[in-house]
């Protein structure tokens, strides 16, 4: 007869109280977020990389007035909040497929969602801070914003990240560890030139200006730009898209890891 009793209550077939289930969705992020602050090999290039193209650029070397600081201002945001749910997920699920860790997780009496959920506030913090560094540097620049235009960007990059969280989870699901920067980078970099970051769409060939509403990177810099005040149209359509985007990337990806791990 077989004496020993189960240790957490979801082995006999209960299940995890609320409080518990808070518990374990904390813990994941707070680990998460602890182990990447610890990992400045990570964290210096997706912080330091978009302050540093917008210290050249957007400051030193714009030129045009304060429209052209707060444009740039916007799109180099956009930019920058990119990395973080790309790299974030997408490198550390593939490198983390590859250990076993992943397969580690899910035997964990833990809901499954905490890991992606952790995830995605690591990349969300990652994100605002990117955002306050740039609204910091902008004052170099004299870009003048009011208190609601800062926060609404702000808004707009923490939120606008979960796309990326999204592809990144996908493309981490598909790739090796070893192989997920170079892959990301063939999409972070050429997607980031078509969507008009880091240079207006009009200076473009036509015909890449007509396939930019495409990429979701154009959507989010759309609602960065009405940030700050450079936009005046719908804002639901970008809205939409980006929800729809991030939507079916997180479904392709649940596919994938349910059938590969």
């Amino acid at each position: 007869m077989n004496t020993l009793l189960p240790l957490d209550p979801t082995l006999d077939g209960e299940a995890m109280p609320p409080g518990r289930v808070l518990g374990a969705y904390l813990a994941e992020a707070r680990s998460e977020c602890l182990r990447y602050l610890r990992a400045p090999s990570f964290m210096l290039p997706i912080t330091l990389f978009p302050g540093m193209f917008y210290l050249v650029f957007g400051v030193l070397m714009a030129r045009g007035g304060a429209d052209t600081a707060r444009y740039l201002l916007a799109s180099y945001a956009t930019f920058g909040v990119m990395s973080p749910g790309l790299f974030g997920f997408g490198v550390s699920l593939a490198m983390e497929r590859d250990g076993g860790l992943l397969t580690l997780k899910r035997a964990l009496p833990m809901p499954p969602a905490a890991y992606l959920l952790g995830k995605m506030v690591m990349a969300m913090g990652a994100a605002a801070f990117v955002v306050l560094l740039l609204l910091g540097l902008s004052q170099l620049a004299h870009v003048t914003l009011s208190l609601v235009q800062a926060g609404a960007l702000l808004a707009s990059g923490v939120l606008g990240v979960l796309p990326f969280c999204a592809l990144g989870m996908y493309v981490g699901s598909l790739v090796k560890g070893q192989g997920g920067p170079g892959v990301l980078n063939l999409i972070y970099l050429p997607m980031s030139f078509l969507s008009g970051l880091w240079f207006p769409l009009p200076m473009l060939p036509r015909a890449l200006q007509q396939i930019a509403p495409v990429w979701p990177s154009y959507h989010l810099d759309r609602l960065a730009l009405a940030a700050v005040g450079m936009r005046q149209d719908a804002l639901l359509p970008h809205v939409l898209v980006l929800l729809g985007f991030t939507a079916a990337f997180l479904l392709l990806a649940a596919r994938r890891l349910r059938r590969f791990g």
